[in-house]
């Protein structure tokens, strides 16, 4: 099928072709003196294959191409198949079972507190200047939100995304609610455009100081909101109406990354300023052109994990490269540091290893090594173990295994626990044709070596981490699905989409969280069995509400209609877990969990 003239696009867009930077600029001694600023910029479930300069003749990306064209690019680039490991590797430098987390959501997508940041490295050891714009998902209460990982300036959204549960209700790609340093504030315009639009400003602001800017985008992840004139020129192609929408948002992401680009030219600061873009996954959702890689978000396939990875630094790096050699998000934080100059803090672990000796030229004799990839949902009996075998990959620089087990609640097939796949990606990059039979020594020793992995990542990962009540720095806490953690937390609607279909028919979904009291005291704590004021959806039946924390045990009556149902307690400070359940809201008399615990520190 056709895709539109340049002039086309321009005619609906107005000029997203945007011309960048020449490269080459004679640098002054006072200049090559001075640290490089760093913009990441991360996109969500947007594919290999949702790129024109991969071969996409439907997608308009005029920016991106070029951007490719004047970078380094690594041409076996890895991440996790979903989005919140994956953005606590680039975060550390560390696999993220390291970190504390595990998965997505009910309560394992929590990074530990004592885990050292990019942005914190940068602002402590170097003054570097630091934002955050987009979709943090590490964590949304004290001490686990960017602005307290290091972050002076945040604006993000809640949760996994815009229109995720713990996000205001109905909330919406345009004119949506971010939260603006912890803040909630009502913004206008489309979500990308603000994300960009805020990182702009804060270069304007920052420009004579070096800065860390992370611009972790909302799109192309579902649900697929756009303006309309970015989708017309793709439903004009005849494309559906999913994959209008989809293009739509990475074209406008396209304009986006140029106006960046052209602020930093028009400030001075192209030529000391490195720009990295990649994606958190493979593609979500609606099915579309993906390169010939085999997978998709949340398989561990190439489709899933392997990712654009763009490095752009006039000053110091001649674009228009590419770079075989394997590389994965644990690699980006110490690349940085070593960008930046910035020595590693003293006896951190990291995993990674730092690629610019590979990207200067430097690397005469780069290792080969083993890269491992895991997307296990955590153990149905405990939900806070992952499973070893489960839905996980070793690739080195020529083979690759793939291993899963039955059960596994991803979009891959099941195969037997422990059987293994192997592929010589080197001649195979689509995974056709699976090797394991001819090559069992191959087999055995990079299954020897996931296996010394996965013990190793894993063996950390107790005590669960913590959201904070009672601190000075959020108070009160609101809990929700998110942070809940148990085998039926997984029941609980992840989106506003699905609580407004589940409030049709019964609630579900039960859990506990794992809290840590700052400080004793008078605390209040509302159960909300739907949204802040009762919107959108049905009132508690008459039931009773159960409250446990540490040794506090209490109970209430639910009168028919309420909207909550509130308790008064004094806590001690310490570690306890929050068990809060709901009975006579089911016809098979199960108990459930309300949408949301508010927890609130009265005084000591």
């Amino acid at each position: 099928m056709k895709g539109p003239t340049r002039r086309e696009f321009l005619g609906v867009l107005g000029s997203a072709a945007v011309t960048l930077p020449s490269l080459g600029i004679t640098e002054s001694a006072s200049e090559s003196r001075k640290r490089p600023n760093v913009i990441l910029i991360l996109s969500d479930d947007q594919g290999y294959g949702d790129f024109g300069c991969y071969g996409n003749k439907q997608i308009h990306t005029p920016v991106l191409d070029r951007l490719y064209r004047e970078s380094v690019r690594f041409s076996n680039f890895y991440v996790q198949p979903v989005c919140s490991p994956t953005r606590a590797c680039l975060m550390t430098g560390r696999y993220y079972y390291r970190t504390g987390l595990i998965d997505t959501w009910v309560g394992v997508s929590l990074m530990r507190p004592d885990e050292v940041t990019v942005a914190q490295a940068l602002s402590k050891d170097a003054g570097y200047r630091t934002g955050i714009f987009g979709k943090w998902h590490l964590g949304d209460h004290y001490p686990l939100r960017p602005m307290d990982r290091g972050f002076d300036e945040a604006i993000v959204c809640k949760g996994g995304g815009v229109g995720q549960i713990d996000d205001p209700i109905d909330n919406h790609y345009s004119n949506p609610i971010f939260y603006h340093n912890g803040k909630p504030e009502q913004y206008h315009g489309y979500c990308t455009d603000i994300f960009f639009d805020g990182a702009m400003q804060f270069i304007e602001v920052n420009r004579d100081h070096p800065f860390f800017i992370y611009i972790p985008t909302n799109v192309v992840h579902e649900p697929l909101e756009v303006p309309e004139q970015y989708a017309a020129p793709y439903r004009s192609m005849g494309l559906n109406e999913n994959l209008s929408k989809l293009y739509g948002t990475v074209t406008n992401l396209d304009e986006n990354v140029g106006k960046l680009l052209k602020k930093l030219q028009t400030l001075g600061l192209d030529e000391n300023t490195v720009v990295i873009y990649l994606s958190d996954n493979g593609p979500g959702g609606t099915k579309r052109y993906n390169a010939g890689l085999r997978g998709v978000k949340g398989q561990v396939y190439e489709g899933g994990i392997k990712t654009p990875f763009f490095v752009r630094w006039p000053r110091k790096l001649q674009g228009g490269r590419d770079i075989d050699r394997i590389g994965a998000h644990i690699d980006v934080f110490p690349t940085i540091m070593d960008l930046c100059g910035v020595t590693q803090p003293a006896g951190l672990k990291v995993d990674g290893e730092s690629l610019l000796p590979l990207m200067t030229g430097e690397a005469a004799n780069w290792p080969d090594r083993t890269l491992f990839i895991q997307q296990s949902r955590p153990d149905p009996n405990g939900w806070n173990v992952p499973r070893p075998y489960t839905h996980c990959a070793a690739r080195g620089q020529r083979y690759k295994i793939v291993m899963s087990a039955p059960g596994q609640e991803t979009f891959s097939r099941s195969m037997g626990m422990g059987e293994t796949e192997l592929y010589d990606i080197e001649h195979d990059p689509g995974e056709e044709h699976d090797i394991a039979r001819e090559h069992p020594d191959i087999v055995f020793e990079m299954r020897k070596r996931y296996e010394d992995w996965f013990w190793d990542v894993t063996k950390g990962l107790e005590p669960p981490v913590r959201n904070h009540l009672g601190t000075f720095h959020e108070n009160p806490v609101q809990l929700g699905p998110q942070d809940m953690r148990g085998p039926h937390a997984h029941e609980a609607p992840w989106n506003w989409a699905q609580a407004h279909r589940m409030a049709r028919t019964e609630p579900n979904g039960s859990g506990h969280y794992e809290v840590e009291v700052a400080r004793s005291g008078r605390y209040e704590i509302t159960f909300r069995f739907g949204p802040p004021g009762g919107q959108g959806l049905p009132a508690m039946k008459a039931g009773t509400a159960y409250l446990s924390l540490g040794d506090v045990t209490l109970e209430k009556q639910i009168e028919a209609g309420a909207a909550s149902v509130t308790f008064s307690a004094n806590l001690k400070a310490g570690r306890f877990r929050l068990d809060p359940l709901l009975t006579g809201q089911r016809t098979d008399h199960r108990a459930v969990s309300p949408f949301f615990v508010d927890v609130k520190c009265m005084g000591i």
